[in-house]
């Protein structure tokens, strides 16, 4: 049984790494997408490129944040100890705020986008 319990280690620990990697590599794509639209930001100047933004990189932010979730999950799955699974708690409680506000601002942007390229009718 031990053996399992150490195979099982060793692949929980692996794809603890894994998930970890993703999430770098998330915020690391959010970076090089944000900088490619930065540039027609620079140009244009436009309030919707802004908002193209700041949508582009948060919605990377948010992935990277579901990634880093999944791994502290995955590090506690093989013989969890109380202190381990109260860090686990209180991490994934604050993530969860973090992407719960994260996918609002995401939201209250893509309205405002909405509202500024919509054209109002006008009354006649």
């Amino acid at each position: 049984m031990t053996e399992l319990a150490h195979l099982l280690g060793g692949v929980a620990e692996a794809l603890k790494l894994v998930l970890e990697g993703a999430a770098l590599i998330a915020v690391i794509c959010g970076i090089v997408s944000a900088a490619s639209l930065a540039a027609s930001v620079a140009r244009t100047r436009s309030a919707t490129a802004l908002i193209d933004l700041r949508i582009r990189f948060g919605s990377w932010l948010a992935v990277a944040l579901e990634f880093q979730l999944g791994a502290d999950i995955v590090a506690t799955t093989v013989g969890p100890s109380a202190d381990a699974l109260i860090q686990l708690g209180l991490v994934a409680l604050i993530r969860t705020f973090l992407n719960f506000f994260l996918g609002r601002e995401l939201a209250e942007q893509a309205k405002l986008k909405q509202a500024i390229t919509t054209p109002t009718a006008t009354g006649t």
